[in-house]
């Protein structure tokens, strides 16, 4: 099949552009020898994961119980679930999921990390915990070297857990004026920290930092071990601002204007439910059209995405664009469905199998 025979909207990727994206970042982190464990939050699909692990990543990074659900019932065992699991439902489910992958889960306070080692424990399983570690977001994560022993010093004596290491996610360098030094602190205080558990005979196996923007800068840091970058796969406008090609973008949603009004505004059926609603650019656009500079992005409400057409541009009732997203996470997980293309031939269709998965 044409991609340009694709019912719309639809979501694409560029198999060439993914498959040298995977590679490139496989390399990044050889180069720095560090082990590579990609969070799969961005494009939450198995036959990418096997991409993935193909090309050397040691395991995965999942956002969500579910999604680590999703990728076990694909086959995938070793899972690093990046977030706080909170709540007797779910650690009903964590025990299950114990049973049958090598978990390592997260904990950035003593009583959460109670509620993993209790699960743990119901499942006859030891589970390996990272402390979440603050570097600068603002988000979850211990602010402080003494809070970060008192939950070190509580995993490691738990029964049903094993101190594992320590990770963060160093989001601030997205904001950052100046993103080595900022990566560079990041990586500081990750490594005092692990200097100060392993004084207090709790040494740290683990130091796990992920970021795209930051990976490339990381992977030159001593000490720390591990990278979990996760856009770098498909990449997107907001990556494009940090520096990276629009030939490294690849991902785009197909669309087909509905209609062309005589003020110069094209409608396409691709509004916030297809490409998400990440609006980070002072223009208020929902994507860039990609090839049609005569095109720009104005807006979008639920079904309809708005358009601009330069006087003199043609643009037919019927033709089809592509949008590439402000943020291909949160447009990925509006679709249940990936077209992965060579050129223009459909070669595969995907089923993204951890879409909606955010319990």
């Amino acid at each position: 099949m044409n991609v340009q025979d694709l019912d719309t909207p639809a979501l694409v990727v560029d198999l060439d552009v993914l498959e040298r994206n995977i590679a490139a970042m496989a390399q990044v982190a050889r180069a720095g020898e560090k082990a590579l464990r990609p969070h799969t939050k961005t494009h939450k699909t198995p036959e990418i994961a096997r991409m993935q692990i193909a090309a050397g990543a040691r395991g995965l990074t999942v956002a969500k119980l579910g999604e680590a659900e999703a990728l076990a019932d694909a086959g995938f065992d070793d899972l690093f679930i990046a977030n706080q699991i909170v709540g007797p439902q779910k650690m009903e489910r964590l025990a299950r999921l114990a049973a049958r992958a090598a978990l390592i889960v997260a904990a950035d306070s003593v009583e959460g990390a109670d509620l993993l080692g209790a699960a743990a424990v119901r499942a006859g399983v030891r589970l390996k915990a990272r402390i979440e570690v603050d570097t600068g977001l603002g988000r979850a994560g211990t602010r402080s070297g003494g809070e970060a022993l008192t939950i070190a010093r509580f995993v490691a004596d738990h029964k049903g857990l094993e101190l594992d290491g320590i990770f963060t996610h160093e989001g601030q360098i997205y904001q950052a004026s100046d993103p080595r030094s900022s990566a560079a602190t990041a990586a500081e205080q990750m490594r005092d920290l692990a200097a100060l558990l392993a004084a207090e005979s709790l040494p740290v196996g683990a130091i796990s930092m992920g970021s795209t923007p930051g990976a490339p800068l990381i992977a030159r840091e001593p000490g720390v071990t591990e990278l979990r970058p996760g856009v770098y796969v498909f990449n997107d406008r907001t990556q494009l601002r940090l520096g990276a090609s629009h030939s490294a973008c690849a991902l785009t949603v197909l669309a087909t204007v509905t209609s062309v009004r005589p003020d110069g505004r094209v409608i396409v059926d691709a509004g916030s439910k297809a490409m998400a609603s990440d609006c980070p650019f002072p223009d208020r656009s929902f994507g860039e059209i990609v090839n049609r500079s005569d095109l720009k992005s104005v807006g979008a409400s639920e079904e309809h995405g708005h358009l601009l057409a330069e006087q003199g541009a043609n643009v037919r009732i019927g033709e089809r664009v592509r949008i590439l997203p402000n943020h291909a996470c949160t447009c990925t997980n509006m679709h249940d469905t990936l077209f992965a293309v060579r050129g223009d031939v459909v070669e595969s269709e995907w089923r993204i199998a951890g879409r909606g998965k955010i319990r």
